[in-house]
């Protein structure tokens, strides 16, 4: 492989993202700026960077999503080239369209391939066209909660409200008759205008039980496609995603054939380039539907790597230099299993509140099979500002069992110090043998299983946070209060929290 037509790329992004699609360039030859707000001066990502550029404030309106301030960082760095990350303004298609008009390349797909998969109604329409199995509803925006009463008659009970411009849940409700209808229509479209600046709404038949399963598909400028086989998403909380696995436990060949190939019609109906994932609702009967396309990098891309082997950044980043896909479907093999664990600042057991705060310590497991993706280090606090991910566990083991098992050992050893994180929830889950055999479903996770999973209170001991805090000033080559013992008498106990040693 010859060096690429890229030679410096502006990451537009923070945290473990922006860390990850550094080290990708670097493994490139290719320089990398890092853009940075108030709240992440001295963070990883900065410290990785060949070159840096200063945004100001530190919400996210004020820094990461300003698209002059990221445009102003490209020019004031030479940059020619954009790679946005996840979140932020990844899937902006007047933000991707800005930076090809200064010049720039954009490492994704083109704004109209955004465009045309944003609207949830729109992308139902073209993979409808494309022949892609859509869930039962309406290819139309509904607008008044009596058009929503009169379409609901085809559609049917149980159906979903979803807002046109959504996700993560936003603008969603569910209805399962008729007199419930008006009012969830009128609070789903408020919050819709509240959360996209959009009040376009769509009923659709909601599937009892089903599996979140995604496609990643990776294509190029050339008229190339490829699928990456699947990944299973449907443990969630507050229909966002916390943990998931390659590939999904329950799904047969035909079906899988059937899935991968659904993904690529739906990447080459928009004529989609790079990497990009197809997401659909998988029934009990095997019977699955389109639910959206993700035009960008996924969070959980690290296992779908780790079975097949594809970096998926240095893919983006090639492809959007213009090379070809070096390999064809026929080359793509599974091997073994693949988990991810985001670990979060939260509290699981009030509802994944986020908990927010300083990492005192904080110690990553190791070990064979073992890969942390984390834009933290020790003596930083988790911010406020932005989402509370600390990082993302994600091991490979030969098979299901293996990966999970290994998983278990290395939340286990995970050290963190300082603020509560959904570790503790990890662990419970691995301990469910409904999880253990694989027959979860997205409505896994509900109030009544954190209660009677995370009831026991898992508060560290301010004596073990003391203990912990001597220990590190000692390492930092500090002097530790005379007369106070060094060796911590706390350990962790994973799900049994923390316990006393004799």
């Amino acid at each position: 492989m010859g060096s690429l037509s890229i030679r410096r790329v502006l990451v537009a992004n923070r945290g473990e993202i922006a860390v990850r699609v550094i080290r990708a360039c670097h493994d490139l030859g290719i320089e990398a700026v890092a853009v940075y707000s108030d709240a992440d001066v001295g963070a990883p990502h900065v410290r990785l960077a060949d070159r840096v550029y200063a945004l100001g404030g530190t919400a996210s309106a004020d820094s990461y999503l300003r698209v002059d301030k990221v445009l102003e960082a490209c020019r004031v760095t030479e940059c020619d080239a954009v790679h946005p990350g996840y979140g932020f303004l990844s899937e902006n298609a007047a933000f991707a369209a800005e930076v090809l008009k200064a010049g720039l390349t954009w490492v994704g797909p083109s704004p109209h391939a955004i465009t045309a998969m944003g609207s949830k109604t729109g992308a139902r329409q073209r993979m409808h066209a494309a022949g892609v199995p859509v869930v039962p509803g309406t290819l139309e925006p509904v607008r008044t909660p009596s058009d929503a009463i009169e379409a609901a008659k085809d559609v049917g009970y149980p159906l979903l409200i979803k807002a046109s411009a959504g996700g993560g849940g936003k603008g969603m409700r569910l209805v399962r008759a008729e007199d419930e209808l008006t009012t969830a229509f009128n609070l789903a479209q408020s919050e819709a205008r509240k959360s996209f600046g959009d009040d376009a709404i769509y009923l659709e038949r909601f599937i009892e039980k089903p599996r979140h399963v995604e496609i990643q598909v990776l294509a190029d400028g050339h008229g190339n496609v490829v699928h990456l086989y699947e990944r299973d998403c449907s443990i969630q909380r507050r229909h966002q995603k916390v943990f998931e696995e390659a590939p999904c436990p329950v799904l047969d060949p035909d079906t899988r054939q059937k899935m991968t190939d659904a993904a690529c019609r739906a990447a080459e109906a928009v004529d989609y380039c790079g990497a990009g994932t197809v997401e659909f609702l998988l029934g009990e009967d095997r019977s699955f539907y389109f639910l959206e396309m993700n035009t960008r990098l996924q969070v959980e891309h690290p296992i779908t790597e780790c079975i097949t082997g594809v970096d998926l950044v240095t893919a983006q980043l090639r492809i959007a230099a213009g090379e070809p896909l070096w390999f064809t479907q026929d080359d793509v093999r599974v091997d073994g299993w693949a988990v991810e664990c985001r670990v979060y600042a939260e509290d699981a057991a009030a509802n994944f509140r986020p908990t927010p705060g300083p990492l005192h310590v904080y110690r990553e497991p190791q070990g064979i099979g073992v890969r942390v993706d984390s834009g933290v280090e020790e003596g930083m606090d988790v911010p406020i500002h932005y989402d509370p991910m600390i990082a993302k566990l994600i091991i490979w083991g030969p098979d299901r069992e293996t990966a999970l098992r290994r998983a278990n050992r290395a939340l286990r050893e995970y050290t963190i110090l300082g603020t509560q994180t959904s570790i503790p929830f990890f662990l419970a889950l691995f301990e469910d043998a409904g999880f253990q055999a694989g027959t979860y479903d997205t409505g896994f996770i509900t109030p009544e299983w954190l209660t009677e999973q995370l009831e026991t209170e898992r508060e560290v001991p301010e004596e073990a946070l003391f203990l912990a805090a001597i220990e590190v000033l000692e390492q930092r080559g500090g002097a530790a209060p005379q007369n106070v013992r060094t060796q911590s008498n706390w350990k962790w106990s994973g799900a049994g929290g923390w316990k006393g040693l004799s």
